[in-house]
């Protein structure tokens, strides 16, 4: 499967990372992660979360479904981290 990826797309997922790590930051630590952070997060959040979706089968289209995905993705990406963290 070819996706068609070009500088737009990237800007945009970019911009989408640091607002859904930016939200990810606010519902697990009452704060963001910075400007690099919340990108950092919000990145590692939609990979994680779009492969968690399509293990389990499910798929959610558009925007909304983008965001909640990323931000599913990087609420566990930051449970993960806190559990190795505190040790």
């Amino acid at each position: 499967m070819w996706v068609d990826f070009n500088l737009l797309h990237l800007l945009w997922f970019v911009i989408l990372g640091g607002f859904v790590g930016w939200l990810a930051g606010l519902a697990f630590r009452r704060r963001g992660f910075g400007c690099l952070g919340n990108v950092a997060v919000g990145v590692i959040g939609a990979v994680l979360g779009g492969l968690f979706f399509r293990l389990v089968g499910w798929h959610f289209g558009g925007l909304l479904g983008s965001l909640f995905t990323a931000f599913v993705g990087a609420i566990l990406f930051l449970a993960v981290i806190s559990l190795f963290k505190r040790r």
